[in-house]
Formats: structure tokens, sequence, C-alpha cells
């Protein structure tokens, strides 16, 4: 009885952290649109906010952990990677923002989401870890070219240089989340998903803060609006949606976490046409669909 019980175990894991996962990308959506009102209540500089993203959400989650008197992990293999994932995290961040800085939002998402998925199934590929089929390159074609048309096309008066120095740093943002998803497949012993993801983030923090104090500020007014709008961001889509996602890594593929992460452009633009009066156009709602039906088919086949 015990053995035909293990199937069944391991199917139920597997279904809760694919939830996991998807709940994850629709918290992320909550970021940007979070993230932008709180830029604008504060004058803070993208680099700023990602700081205080990070660390806020670290700080809540660790002063969670001494309220409930949970001791922190002190083995050396915890220790490294809390350090790894914080290190990552920020190179994720402060990448994404630079690319933003030297090409526009669309672009850099296009290219930073988009490129996350191929990059995970190609290290898969390369370890060895998971055989790359037809099937699963078509999900991640069609979702890439949804996120691309929901994006829109990048404005006009981009230089040469410009495009080529924002693709690569937009690359190499893509590159950091990939190896952030590629690791977490792999659990430590005695560290757990929520412990992990408030010390990472705020180690990962800290080093953001110090790279923005010394670019562009990290002072602001702290008015009620504004505290409430930061301790949202670090609630929502960054202590919660990535212990959820850190989660959900457990019982489930890299490419199909990656892919499943394309739900955070999808929200956000969703929340944006609700909240902060952007329009979604035809094309965008196509993009939005194929998105939707890339998750849905991928989703479907790894639970089977």
């Amino acid at each position: 009885m015990l053995v035909s019980q293990q199937p069944v175990a391991a199917t139920r894991r597997s279904a809760t952290g694919l939830w996991s996962l998807v709940l994850a990308g629709v918290l992320w959506g909550t970021g940007g649109p979070t993230g932008s009102l709180l830029a604008h209540e504060t004058g803070l500089s993208p680099l700023a906010v990602a700081a205080y993203r990070l660390t806020a959400g670290g700080t809540l989650v660790i002063g969670w952990l001494c309220l409930t008197r949970k001791p922190l992990p002190r083995r050396r293999e915890a220790l490294a990677r809390m350090a790894g994932n914080g290190l990552l995290a920020a190179l994720f961040q402060a990448c994404f923002f630079a690319a933003v800085s030297r090409t526009n939002v669309s672009l850099a998402t296009l290219l930073t989401i988009g490129a996350a998925p191929a990059l995970v199934l190609f290290a898969e590929r390369v370890a060895g870890r998971r055989r790359v089929s037809a099937s699963m390159l078509a999900p991640v074609a069609l979702a890439v070219g949804g996120l691309a048309l929901l994006v829109g096309t990048p404005a006009g008066g981009i230089t040469t240089a410009a495009a080529l120095t924002g693709a690569g740093l937009a690359l190499l943002s893509a590159a950091g989340f990939a190896a952030m998803t590629l690791i977490g497949t792999r659990p430590v012993a005695g560290l757990d998903d929520f412990t992990a993801t408030g010390v990472s983030f705020a180690f990962g923090g800290a080093v953001l803060a110090a790279a923005s104090t010394v670019t562009s500020g990290m002072g602001f007014v702290p008015t009620p609006r504004a505290v409430g709008l930061l301790l949202l961001l670090g609630a929502v889509p960054t202590a919660i949606a990535y212990a959820l996602y850190f989660r959900g890594l457990r019982t489930n593929p890299a490419g199909t976490a990656a892919l499943i992460a394309l739900l955070e452009p999808l929200v956000a633009t969703f929340l944006a046409t609700l909240f902060l009066g952007d329009r979604l156009s035809p094309t965008g709602l196509v993009g939005a669909g194929l998105i939707t039906t890339a998750i849905v088919l991928n989703s479907r086949g790894t639970h089977r």
C-alpha cells in the first residue's frame, strides 16, 4: 500500500509546486506597478527602487523569523546558497535597470524575460539534466513571440551602440535569473525557502544600496503613502513571491519555472491597464493570449 501511494504523493507535490510557481508569477506582476507608484511618489531612481525592494523584502522576512524565534541557518552550504542568491538577485535587478536606461522598458523586458527560459533549457541540455524536445521548445517560442507582441515595438531614437550595450546588459540580467532558477532546483538541507529568500535579499539589497548611493542616492521623504508602497513592494512581489518560486522549484523543472515567470509582464500589463490608465493594443491582446496558451501547454505537459 505504501508503495502505491508514493507516486500519488509525488504527483500532488508536483501539482502544489506548479501552483506555487503560477502564484509567484502573478504576484511578481504587482511589482512593476507598485514600483512605478513608489518612484513617482518619492522620486527615487529605478536602481534605488530595486535596492529598497530587496532590502524591504529581506528585512520583513528576517523580522518575522526573529519574532517566531526561528534560528538562522549557520551551515556553510546554507550560507553559501544565500550569499549566491543575493548576488544573483542584485545582478539581475541592476543589469535590468541599466539596460532600461540605455534602451527602454519594452526592449529590456523583451530580452530579459524572453531570454531566460531559453537560457535555462540550454543549460539543462548541456548539463544533461533534461532532454530538450520540440514539445518543450514550442511553448518557449510561442511565449517569446507573445511577449514581443505584448510589449510592442520599441520607440525610435536608440543608437546602435546603446542598443548593443542594452541588449548585452539585458542578456546578462536574464543569465542571472536563469542561474538563480537552476540553482534553486537543488535544495539545501536545513534551509527552508522563506529563510533563504529573506537572508538572500537582505544581502542583495545591501549590495544594490551601495551601488545606488554612489550613482543616484537613496534618500526620500517617508510619507505614509511612500512607506505603505515600500512595504507592499517588499512583501508581496518580493518576499512572498520569491519564497513561492523557490518552493515550486523543488518539484518542477527549471525550464518550466522560467517559462511561468512570463506571467509577470502579463499581469503587470493587465494591472497597468486597470489602474494606471494604460491601453492594451489589439496586438498586445494577441500576445497576452499566446503567453497564456504557452504557459498552459507547458504546465499540462509537466504535470503529466
